[in-house]
């Protein structure tokens, strides 16, 4: 089977502008003016690699900066390489910028035919679909309205809409659930996979190493432009997340151990983590001591900020004593957006019901920056937490059981 996405040696290289040194007027006006700027070269992309099989998704992580949105950009040909190959075989459907080829003063009705024949379907054909696509979009009492009016959310489920009804052989997306409700969100992920079951081969850029790793086939990190690995998305995801926590360890300052309320040291590099531009001052669990498994817990933690943030990722896990985890959940998956004010504020996850079996966990708490560059304070294997179960079972679970003779064979 030949590869929908074949890139080699990909590269892009930008010009990059700096004021330059002062000359005199006399200088100036004896070259033109021609140095107002220096010039140097910057390579977004060098050496790039990679090819993409049909009914395959590949997911692209990276730090800001590594080169992720630029090589979708190469891919759809909103830009142009330098150097290397592209080829693509198939109709390309992409999702790059939130409304991106939509026109602000036209309707979301006009924007759909033009978007979808730009695409490559035909009047008649997208006359045809465009009940479809408006109602996958859930804009039927929008779609008359100008798109300019239109929140940020109903402009990507339009988008969205209209690239996969397109019959996309290849589709780029870039943050594609970075809006929008978590049943919009399901909506598109099934989709997406009835396009997988078709052949559509998919690249998914994205900040949510969690989400590659969950939907991808395999995993594309790029560092600083370059490939720093490929393959199976667990792996890669390790190595990335790896490197984010040692890049975190780096800026953390260096200060003296802190004791928590239930006495346990908090030591940087150690158990502790994080640049603390915002600090987690208390964590204060909030159950029967200790805890009976199938009863509900709430974690609270009361943290301080030295700055207001527009956004921060906040997630609490729970591990075992060897470090396997039973739970990692955050604000970011569950679409919970959280504003950090200046100065104190406590934030609570309850959990109605927790069913883990008799032994001693840890609770894990952090405060991510958004996209997941690094740490604000992240606190591991800092806060115990005891269980007992009535259910006798050796794994981590311990949910309640009933046992059913169905039917018996009696011999005669």
């Amino acid at each position: 089977m030949r590869d929908a996405i074949l890139i080699e040696d990909l590269g892009k290289r930008f010009n990059r502008y700096h004021a330059a040194k002062p000359i005199t007027f006399m200088e100036a006006a004896l070259t033109s003016f021609r140095k107002i700027q220096s010039v140097d070269e910057f390579w977004a992309l060098r050496g790039v690699s990679f090819s993409v099989a049909p009914g395959e998704m590949l997911g692209v992580i990276g730090h800001n900066g590594a080169g992720k949105s630029t090589l979708l950009q190469l891919l759809g040909k909103v830009a142009y390489p330098t150097e290397g190959r592209i080829k693509m075989r198939g109709r390309v459907g992409a999702l790059l910028d939130l409304g991106a080829g939509f026109h602000g003063d036209l309707t979301g009705r006009e924007n759909v035919f033009v978007s979808a024949i730009v695409a490559g379907l035909p009047r008649q054909e997208v006359t045809r679909r465009f009940d479809q696509i408006v109602a996958f979009a859930e804009l039927e009492g929008f779609i008359d309205n100008p798109v300019r009016t239109y929140s940020s959310g109903m402009m990507m489920r339009l988008a969205f809409s209209v690239a996969v009804h397109t019959d996309p052989e290849i589709l780029l997306v870039d943050e594609f659930l970075s809006v929008g409700d978590l049943s919009f969100q399901s909506k598109c992920l099934n989709r997406i996979a009835e396009m997988k079951e078709q052949g559509c081969a998919i690249v998914l850029v994205s900040h949510d190493v969690g989400q590659v790793e969950r939907l991808c086939d395999r995993a594309l990190w790029l560092k600083q432009g370059t490939v720093a690995a490929c393959g199976e998305p667990t792996v890669v995801a390790g190595q990335y997340t790896t490197e984010m926590r040692s890049q975190s360890q780096q800026r953390t300052p260096q200060r003296p151990p802190q004791l928590t309320r239930m006495g346990t040291e908090l030591r940087v590099n150690e158990n502790r983590f994080g640049s603390q531009e915002i600090e987690i001052v208390d964590v204060r669990l909030q159950s029967t001591s200790p805890l009976i498994s199938g009863g509900p817990l709430c974690i609270e933690i009361e943290y301080h900020a030295n700055q207001p943030i527009d956004s921060a990722v906040f997630s609490v896990g729970i591990s075992q004593e060897n470090g396997t985890s039973c739970m990692d959940v955050n604000t970011a998956d569950m679409n919970v957006p959280i504003e950090v004010l200046k100065g104190r504020q406590t934030i609570r996850l309850w959990c109605d019901r927790l069913d883990l079996g008799t032994g001693k966990y840890f609770v894990n708490v952090g405060i991510f920056k958004q996209d997941w560059a690094y740490a604000y304070d992240y606190h591991w294997h800092v806060y115990p937490l005891t269980v007992l179960s009535e259910v006798h079972s050796k794994g981590i679970l311990a949910p309640p059981l009933r046992w059913e003779l169905v039917s018996q064979m009696v011999a005669s």
